[in-house]
Formats: C-alpha cells, sequence, structure tokens
C-alpha cells in the first residue's frame, strides 16, 4: 500500500511538473508565428501596442501560485517530523538572501529540526583571486590543529572544507558540543576573514549551504567548480549530511550548475529553485532522504526527479 507521505511526494512531483510545463508551454517555446508576425511588422516600420498578459501565461501564473500553496500547506503532513531529534547548521554563502534563508529556516523547524547556528562566509572564501590567503590559511591552520578530521595533503578547498566541517559539522546523529577544535577554527577562520560563526553554538550532523542568487553569483566556470566542489565535499567529510540549495537562475548557469557539473564526494545532495515554496519545500525532503542514505541532485532541473522520494 502507498504510504501518505510518498502520495503526497509523487503529487508534489506532478504538480511541480504541471507548473514547469506549463511556463515553457506560455514562454520561449510558445513564440512560433508570432515572432514572425512581429519581425514583420518591425521591417514595415509599424509600432505594436502593449500586449495584455496572453491566456497561457496567466495560466503558468496560476499553475505556479497553485503548486507553491500545494507545497506550503501540505507540508507539515509531507515532513512527518522527519528532522526531529536532528540539528542543521546553515551557512550563507556570500551573496545569499536573508530572506531565503529565513523561509528555508522556517521550513527546517516545521519538519522538526533544531537550528545550532547561521554561518556566513567571507568573500575571499570563494574568491579565486584570494586562493593564496585560502591555501596558506587553511595550511597553516590544518597543521596546528593536527585533528585526524583535516588533511594537510588534500588540495587547497577541499582542506578548507574539511576546516569549516570541524567549524560547524559531526558525523555523529545529534549534535556535539563544540570541541577546542572547532572553536579554533571559528575564531582563526573569523580573524582572516573567512567565516562570521554565531557564539557558543553546537555542531550539527547536517549542514544547509545557501547559494546567492544567479544573477548575483559567479557564472558556471572550472574555477567556481573547483572552489564550491572543493568547499562541500570537504564539508561533507566532516558531516553526517550537507545539502547545497540555489535558484533556478543558479541552476540554468550558476554557482549551482558548476556544482552540479562536478565530482562530488560525500553524504552531499542539490536542490534547486529555493525562491519559490516548492523548492524550500524539496530541500527539506533532500536533508530527510539524506539521513536515509539517499543523496542527489533535485528540483525543477534536478538529474535525479523533482523530489527525493522515500
Amino acid at each position: 500500500m502507498i504510504s501518505l507521505r510518498q502520495h503526497v511526494a509523487s503529487l508534489v512531483a506532478v504538480f511541480l511538473a504541471l507548473a514547469v510545463g506549463i511556463a515553457l508551454g506560455g514562454g520561449p517555446l510558445a513564440d512560433g508565428d508570432g515572432s514572425d508576425d512581429r519581425a514583420a511588422g518591425d521591417h514595415a516600420g509599424t509600432s505594436t501596442a502593449p500586449t495584455q498578459p496572453s491566456d497561457s501565461d496567466q495560466a503558468s501564473a496560476r499553475a505556479s501560485e497553485f503548486a507553491d500553496a500545494f507545497a506550503g500547506q501540505g507540508a507539515a503532513r509531507l515532513y512527518a517530523d522527519g528532522l526531529d531529534g536532528h540539528a542543521v547548521a546553515i551557512l550563507a554563502l556570500p551573496g545569499a538572501e536573508s530572506a531565503q534563508v529565513k523561509a528555508l529556516q522556517a521550513q527546517l523547524v516545521a519538519a522538526g529540526a533544531a537550528i545550532t547556528g547561521s554561518y556566513t562566509a567571507g568573500d575571499a572564501l570563494v574568491d579565486a583571486d584570494q586562493k593564496t590567503l585560502v591555501d596558506t590559511v587553511s595550511a597553516q591552520l590544518t597543521a596546528q590543529l593536527a585533528d585526524p578530521r583535516g588533511d594537510p595533503a588534500a588540495p587547497t578547498y577541499e582542506r578548507m572544507g574539511q576546516l569549516l566541517g570541524i567549524a560547524m559539522a559531526t558525523t555523529q546523529t545529534s549534535s556535539v558540543r563544540a570541541d577546542l577544535a572547532a572553536v579554533s577554527v571559528r575564531e582563526s577562520l573569523g580573524g582572516a576573514g573567512l567565516l562570521t560563526a554565531p557564539e557558543d553554538v553546537r555542531n550539527a550532523p547536517l549542514v544547509l549551504v545557501v547559494l546567492p542568487p544567479g544573477e548575483v553569483g559567479a557564472e558556471a566556470s572550472l574555477a567556481t567548480r573547483t572552489i564550491l566542489s572543493g568547499l562541500v565535499s570537504g564539508i561533507g567529510h566532516n558531516a553526517l549530511g550537507v545539502v547545497v540549495v540555489g535558484d533556478e537562475a543558479s541552476a540554468a548557469d550558476g554557482e549551482l550548475a558548476a556544482l552540479r557539473e562536478s565530482d562530488l564526494t560525500g553524504p552531499v545532495s542539490t536542490v534547486d529553485g529555493i525562491e519559490t515554496t516548492m523548492g524550500q519545500v524539496t530541500t527539506v525532503l533532500a536533508m530527510e532522504a539524506v539521513l536515509a542514505g539517499t543523496t542527489g541532485s533535485f528540483g525543477a532541473s534536478g538529474s535525479d526527479g523533482a523530489v527525493p522520494l522515500p
């Protein structure tokens, strides 16, 4: 028998597909003869008066609003307290929107999660021109700590990611009190302008990494892939699970796209569309799935489906 959770999750996927399909139908794929008519009008020197939204555009908007309303109103039942007893640390990369971070935090709490703290990455952490700084700080700090969770021989950004994991995360199923190494990393990275950390917070088994909107973040490139995949894989080395999220623009040709083109290691999932309620709900489902040992790429353009089904 299909469980309630499976049934609702399937419906979420269906409505997301419906919203995306209608959007495409009312967008670039619907140009057809209309574009030829406009071109002919321009060639003839005539002007075209502003047009009202087409029926397909209005239908697309209604479908999108319905999908978000459906996801928001059914979220609590769908989560089924799947994160109850588990803690999450949030890492906002430079440019991440505070409104999106707060919305994601609210959805995590609705699923029963406890938020240990929100960390903010400094601009230099993801700036390719600042690689020397990142390399020097991470190498010196790893050597000073002599902690088995940090590999001195790891590439620059993976080594830094391991340090971020030491600062924020744990591989235990429950949160743990920050040890001396965690406190030292927080202070050292703070002094170098690479990380702003909350004071006296516990380390969490789960980490949510929030990317900036696509129009703000870096474009997909080799440098972006190297930086983000290293940081995320490094965090995953010292966490029970990591979920990286971004908006649809980021997934199209931005940082999330670059990350998805990388060879990630560890318990890492990605989710796009966080500017919508649907994407925020999918983020929580991905977090629950990581706990169950399932990782993947989810969302409107996710290669593993719209939502991670149980």
